[in-house]
């Protein structure tokens, strides 16, 4: 039976009868309990939303801008639009469903991903890498396409197979057939744009979903204004994502947002140092918190299962998290470059008996920065609906964004346990550090 969903964010979320199996299955409804901000509410008490609600208003985030971009595309058939569109909600909806406790932090006690036996692997070059440990996308594809799951996605939508979810997830996976292909166009690369790129549904949702349950203003963009503009555009037989040139301010007050909502959100002291204390005890010698590589028993692990092992733990570490009594900050940096003062200031602290944690926290504004071949390899294009004269261009040509905020944001945090905090705030204006 489907569903309608209040949601504070869209409003009704509408999921059909084969998308409310999938959100009723053990492993969806895993995402209940994983929050979507970790440690954010620690600083933030509104932010406890959870996985399981980013990842409806993803779907529905998908839904609505299929529609947009292709409202007036000419496909064969009602059925090749019905499973594109199905495909790419899909998609959006299981793109977090491999995600850990706490989310990222805790990739440090995933297993060798050799032990998942991800068999859409066996021809890829993360299968051929025994030394890699597994990551939570690596648990996406492995719960996508050989989990009870699996089963559910082929019952219920027999027009199109699991893989073919995973490969929007998974931009490197090879498509096995022709899936995507419709009147000689290939769907697949302004599809997997829309799951994860530089303007994608995931970040549609999060970054209004974050600033909303954090009580901030950070994050914010005109959403309408950025759908109503997206366009798609061909090349060489493949579509892409484009945008009106009319909505590339919108785009930029987009990357700016998420930029921002980094260094004050996501980047805030109190989150980072409690992900520091987590980071020091999953690599102790006596954690004994560990992530199965069966899938199965992965879904029985959650936040809570993560917080009790804290509290039953003797560590240091793991004691301070559990009873929230978190290392304090003594010094705040910000650069736009690493500085060696940071560790002078630790190596002088150190040097007094005052034991210190440095925590660097790094973000660019954009993956076009990173260097990474594949980062480039999806580009968007600009279009200019009102001068037919001006060929579309890939938009970092396009935008001076890219250039005025091509520099790393680097904040560099010296923190100290809170009984010696007096003192090391004495030593840093004695010595004037």
């Amino acid at each position: 039976m489907p569903i309608e969903v209040r949601d504070p964010v869209h409003g009704t979320i509408s999921l059909s009868d084969g998308e409310t199996a999938i959100v009723d299955s053990p492993e969806f409804q895993r995402l209940r309990s994983i929050k979507q901000l970790g440690f954010a509410d620690v600083s933030f008490p509104g932010a406890t939303h959870t996985r399981f609600l980013h990842s409806l208003g993803v779907c529905h985030m998908a839904g609505n801008v299929f529609d947009h971009l292709f409202r007036s595309f000419a496909f064969s058939k009602a059925s090749a639009r019905t499973r594109f569109r199905q495909a790419f909600r899909l998609a959006a909806m299981l793109h977090d469903i491999g995600h850990g406790p706490l989310s990222h932090t805790t990739e440090e006690v995933m297993p060798p991903l050799r032990e998942l036996s991800v068999a859409a692997y066996k021809n890829h070059p993360r299968g051929r890498d025994a030394s890699i440990r597994a990551t939570h996308e690596d648990y996406t594809i492995k719960y996508l396409t050989d989990s009870p799951l699996t089963a559910i996605l082929t019952k219920n939508f027999p027009d199109l197979s699991p893989i073919h979810i995973a490969c929007l997830v998974d931009k490197t996976l090879p498509c096995p057939d022709d899936f995507f292909m419709e009147q000689g166009l290939d769907f697949r690369p302004i599809l997997s744009q829309l799951v994860s790129g530089e303007l994608d549904v995931d970040r549609m949702d999060y970054l209004e979903r974050d600033s909303y349950f954090t009580g901030t203003n950070y994050g914010k963009f005109d959403r309408d204004w950025m759908i109503a503009n997206m366009k798609y555009f061909e090349v060489e037989g493949k579509l892409f994502l484009g945008l009106n040139r009319r909505a590339l301010y919108t785009f930029d007050d987009f990357l700016i947002s998420r930029h921002h909502i980094h260094l004050m959100v996501y980047f805030h002291h109190k989150c980072i140092i409690y992900e520091e204390m987590l980071n020091r005890y999953l690599t102790s010698p006596d954690c004994t918190f560990q992530l199965p590589a069966n899938i199965n028993e992965y879904t029985k692990y959650h936040d809570s299962k993560l917080y009790e092992n804290l509290a039953a733990s003797s560590n240091e570490w793991a004691q301070r998290i559990s009873l929230r009594r978190p290392y304090r900050m003594a010094i705040e940096l910000h650069n736009t470059a690493e500085s060696a003062r940071p560790e002078r200031i630790k190596n002088t602290l150190e040097a007094d008996g005052i034991h210190t944690i440095w925590a660097s926290s790094k973000v660019r504004l954009s993956k076009y920065h990173s260097g990474n071949p594949e980062d480039r390899a999806y580009p968007i294009y600009v279009m200019d609906q009102y001068d037919h004269w001006d060929k579309p261009a890939p938009i970092d040509e396009t935008t001076e964004i890219f250039q005025k905020y091509e520099e790393a944001r680097v904040i560099d945090r010296l923190y100290v346990a809170p009984e010696k905090l007096a003192a090391a705030q004495k030593i840093l204006a004695d010595k004037r550090l």
